[in-house]
């Protein structure tokens, strides 16, 4: 039986059970990474899943259950499961199953390309970025790890409400991790991207950003302790992105757990800020016609010029909060029931470039690296981490700062915001331009 013909039977036969609300979602995917290390395959790894979860709703009781083995018996199996298992949880008018929309987005998710390239000129791919990174500089003296590594998917959504939807999606990445060398001195850099094409992937450049990032650091000092304008590269401020991002969750919002919990329509960053989630964002490593629970996709404004204009929603939040769901379901694994996930998240580009964000800064700090983020409390949004960069003087980079700390609030520092750069990047599903913000203190010496 076909994996679709399959997420049908299991509908029809719950419905047969009693379970007049009933979800399958099917999930197959394979993966494929190569690591090298100074020219040699470190390692090769491919790997293959498929498993199908089942979602009951009997009565306003919720029941899940999951299989990895697609054949009739263990899938029934798992669906008698699932209806015990909502037999024995508590009854809720939110739990309830979408129903199909008249229209889905068009989006190109899948490149054939990635699985039809040979894996010769992958692992060639690998060593490409790395040797970019060699060849930045001299000074780059040794390779960590650089990496290619690739992804292709295919889901399908069957409920009993009339979705009926599947598709197939693909991604592949680089990285490299680097070391820089000078007169008993070594610093790091690294580099990174993610694509939907495989011919969009440019080893060079993502060599280089690692060289370049390494060598910049060399003879990294520390400062004073000083309250100065702070500049993020568009990487760190995807971090500290990051961190706020938990708490426009509807669900984080209706359990307490938000900080920008019963602030809609309330101004919760500076002017210049709106923030996007676009699960149909052209070239969007998680763009999709349908998010996890086969609700369509659509592009939510979050924030907009300051202002806090919606959050983020699945069908059971959204139920709760007397909405519709903003198509946030999210849903890596068959293995769990639908979560709540940005798809594309991102910060809306200015117009200035970085250098015009520097220029009048006399004093200043453009971090490049912040250590322990995972630290931040994403319900407080309190934030103590490390930072490393370049030290701004009169309008230019100067000199490389290392040993340095800072700590803010994250709605403090996105209220802080003076200036929003034109180079918006995304790091995997995170997306933001260079920022500049308030003088903040800088913990150094």
């Amino acid at each position: 039986m076909r994996e679709r013909e399959l997420a049908h039977w299991v509908v029809a036969k719950g419905q047969e059970k009693g379970a007049k609300l009933i979800e399958a979602f099917l999930l197959k995917h394979k993966s494929f990474s190569v690591q090298v290390h100074h020219g040699k395959i470190e390692s090769i790894k491919q790997a293959q899943e498929a498993g199908l979860g089942i979602r009951v709703i009997i009565e306003g009781r919720m029941g899940y259950a999951y299989t990895s083995q697609l054949d009739t018996a263990p899938v029934e199996e798992a669906l008698s499961q699932a209806i015990a298992n909502a037999n024995k949880t508590a009854a809720d008018e939110c739990n309830i199953l979408p129903e199909p929309a008249d229209q889905l987005p068009k989006i190109d998710i899948y490149d054939p390309l990635i699985e039809k390239t040979p894996v010769e000129e992958k692992i060639e791919l690998a060593k490409a970025i790395e040797e970019a990174a060699f060849n930045y500089d001299r000074r780059v003296a040794r390779s960590e790890q650089a990496a290619y590594e690739d992804t292709v998917y295919q889901v399908a959504i069957v409920n009993s409400r009339g979705i009926d939807v599947s598709y197939q999606g693909s991604f592949c990445g680089g990285s490299v991790s680097v070391v820089a060398e000078e007169n008993g001195d070594t610093q790091t850099g690294y580099g990174m991207d993610f694509v939907l094409n495989f011919a969009a992937l440019k080893p060079e450049a993502i060599g280089r950003e690692a060289g370049e990032e390494a060598v910049a650091m060399l003879g990294a000092r520390k400062v004073s302790t000083q309250r100065v304008p702070i500049v993020m590269s568009p990487r760190v401020a995807a971090q500290f992105l990051g961190v706020l991002v938990p708490a426009l969750s509807g669900e984080a919002v209706q359990k307490g757990r938000s900080l920008l919990a019963g602030k809609l329509g309330e101004a919760v960053a500076a002017k210049d800020i709106t923030l996007i989630d676009d699960g149909t964002l052209p070239q969007g490593i998680n763009s999709s016609p349908v998010d996890g629970e086969g609700v369509p996709s659509g592009k939510t404004v979050l924030i907009e010029d300051g202002v806090l204009k919606s959050y983020l929603h699945n069908t059971y939040s959204a139920a709760k909060d007397g909405t519709r769901s903003t198509g946030n379901a999210s849903r890596p694994s068959y293995r769990g029931t639908p979560e709540i996930g940005p798809s594309n998240i991102f910060l809306e580009a200015g117009r200035a470039s970085r250098e015009e964000l520097l220029q009048d800064i006399s004093q200043g700090f453009y971090i490049t690296e912040v250590l322990g983020m995972h630290t931040a409390n994403p319900i407080s949004g309190d934030f103590s981490v490390g930072a490393a960069g370049l030290w701004i003087e009169k309008g230019e980079l100067a000199y490389p700062v290392r040993g340095v700390a800072v700590a803010a609030n994250i709605l403090e520092l996105f209220q802080g915001v003076e200036a929003v750069g034109n180079d918006l990047r995304f790091y995997l599903g995170y997306g933001t331009p260079t920022l500049r913000f308030r003088p903040l203190p800088v913990s150094g010496e």
